[in-house]
């Protein structure tokens, strides 16, 4: 029953096991490990001129609405949402890997699982790139002026700037790379449709 259990929770094709099991594992340890490094105590050495506490705290909730390591590990769930739905309904009725592909109903089922992947990750893409660019700068200008009239607009120090450019490109490279093998697969699936097609 365990080995049934897992070979229904397994991708029917090799990029997706790639994907899955590869790749993913590898972004998840990229995010927890080196964001946890780069990101871990930013708040903590992000300070402003002049250097009070209220107005580092102030500033930097201005500057990051929302922390990235929350962002990119409600991607990554979200992103798993859909695969995870799909594969516990193929082990709660016991459809195996070749069902998928015999089967025009699970296949299309599936392929719409993939394609809901493609979405969410173009979502977060679009979400990554308006809350946090393309860059990270130096130095960013806060509005204090709602905290007090005489802040008006202060210079605040990001700290580790460059590090986090060179990993905030890695998660949209990562984000990118997870589309691409989304498409690949599709197009793997639709080949070994075809394939069992012909040979019946």
């Amino acid at each position: 029953l365990y080995r049934c259990v897992i070979k229904n929770l397994r991708p029917p094709t090799v990029i997706g096991q790639f994907h899955t099991l590869f790749f993913g594992s590898v972004r998840m340890f990229f995010l927890g490990v080196l964001g946890f490094a780069v990101y871990g105590n930013e708040a903590l050495h992000f300070s402003c001129d002049p250097d009070r506490r209220e107005l580092n705290l102030f500033c930097y909730n201005q500057f990051r609405p929302v922390t990235p390591q929350v962002f990119w590990a409600l991607q990554l769930v979200t992103v798993l949402v859909p695969g995870a739905v799909f594969h516990l309904y193929a082990a709660y009725k016991s459809i195996d890997q070749e069902d998928i592909l015999e089967r025009p109903t699970y296949t299309v089922f599936y392929i719409i699982s993939v394609l809901l992947r493609i979405v969410l990750e173009v979502a977060a893409f679009w979400l990554q790139s308006r809350l946090f660019g393309f860059l990270v700068h130096s130095l960013y200008f806060c509005d204090a002026s709602s905290l007090e009239k005489i802040f008006k607009f202060t210079k605040c120090m990001v700290p580790e700037h460059f590090e986090k450019t060179i990993f905030l490109s890695a998660m949209y490279i990562f984000t990118i790379i997870t589309m691409i093998l989304c498409m690949a697969e599709i197009f793997e699936i639709l080949c070994r449709r075809l394939g069992y097609l012909t040979h019946q």
